[in-house]
């Protein structure tokens, strides 16, 4: 298959050093901040290992001769549905949400993730409400958790 991984993916945002600090709290690492800050860039990398979130600033949505925004913005802040491995255990994750103040919303909970296999997760949103799942594949996460539910989502009410 000629397609092998994620590369990117761009988050719209109305406060790009709020989503940013965020996001640096959790440990992730922030590419052309300094060029942003100049006033040099419109948009600002959040770097996860070797795929990274390209946050479109508020001077790139008001830019309307960017291709990233040539017709209508139809994304808006809060879109979006992400997740990421976090290797660092969910009691690690949940004390990390706590010192950032930071309320789950779902989980921990067995989940199906894109490994194929099944591991912990764990919701939350990000300051533009966007909905962010974090996933550890440890056993020791996973193992005490209660079997996965099937949800026949053409058949049972979401709840």
């Amino acid at each position: 298959m000629p397609v092998s991984a994620l590369d990117h993916v761009a988050l719209p945002t109305t406060d790009a050093a709020r989503l940013v600090a965020f996001y640096r709290a959790l440990g992730f690492s922030i590419e052309g901040e300094d060029a942003w800050i100049a006033g040099d860039a419109l948009v600002l990398g959040i770097v996860c290992g070797s795929q990274k979130i390209n946050v479109h600033t508020e001077a790139l949505l008001a830019l309307r001769s960017h291709p990233a925004v040539l017709r209508a913005p139809t994304a808006e802040p809060g879109c979006a549905d992400l997740c990421f491995v976090w290797d660092g255990g969910i009691d690690d994750l949940l004390a990390t949400l706590q010192r950032l103040d930071v309320t789950p919303e779902h989980g921990p909970v067995r989940r199906l993730g894109g490994r194929g296999v099944e591991g912990a997760s764990v919701y939350c949103r990000d300051p533009d409400e966007n909905l962010v799942e974090f996933i550890s594949y440890r056993p020791a996460d996973v193992d005490p958790l209660p079997p996965r539910q099937t949800v026949r989502w053409w058949a049972d009410p979401v709840v």
